[in-house]
């Protein structure tokens, strides 16, 4: 099965929309830009950084335990990871103010999903992506750039959002056989 009918058929039932976050008022980067550099260090302590990311396509996603429209998103960019592979995509999921206990408790509760954990304790980093609503997504391409941007998520919004993904892929990986979605 190709990678594009594999993605395609990912779409998971989920609601819709976004919920306030109110972390600061510095714009958004914006399309075509250079994002922050630094996104904090993972749930092991390591730093994360988009220098040693490039050549991958990478999303950064802010989310929060409190927030559904997050909940049914990270499930879905978990499976992205896992069927694109770390060698092509990197998902960064940025936990947004919460309290570290909670954030740890979730990572190991959801084992299955292949992320890149960064929590962000007193949403420094979300005010440095002018992040205001969640979830609050920033896809870049493979020389760091913020290729796109999406506010909330929604069923409805994901073959877009493939669509965006593959285009910002080296056609090798797109033409490469991916493996049957977990059932």
């Amino acid at each position: 099965m190709r990678m594009t009918s594999l993605l395609l058929a990912i779409v998971l039932a989920a609601g819709s929309g976004w919920v306030q976050a109110a972390a600061g008022s510095k714009a958004p980067p914006a399309v075509g830009s250079m994002p922050p550099n630094t996104i904090g260090k993972d749930n092991a302590g390591n730093p994360v950084d988009l220098d040693a990311l490039h050549g991958k396509v990478v999303i950064v996603t802010f989310w929060a335990l409190w927030c559904p429209p997050c909940r049914q998103e990270l499930p879905v960019l978990g499976h992205f990871q896992q069927v694109v592979g770390r060698d092509a995509l990197e998902v960064v999921a940025v936990n947004f103010k919460e309290p570290r206990r909670d954030f740890v408790n979730l990572v190991r509760r959801n084992r299955d999903i292949d992320l890149t954990w960064v929590h962000d304790a007193r949403g420094t980093l979300a005010a440095q992506y002018g992040v205001e609503s969640l979830p609050h997504m920033f896809m870049l391409d493979r020389e760091g750039r913020v290729a796109f941007t999406h506010r909330g998520y929604s069923e409805a919004a994901l073959p877009g959002i493939i669509d965006e993904v593959l285009s910002l892929l080296p056609d090798e990986v797109k033409a490469r056989p991916a493996a049957a979605p977990p059932r």
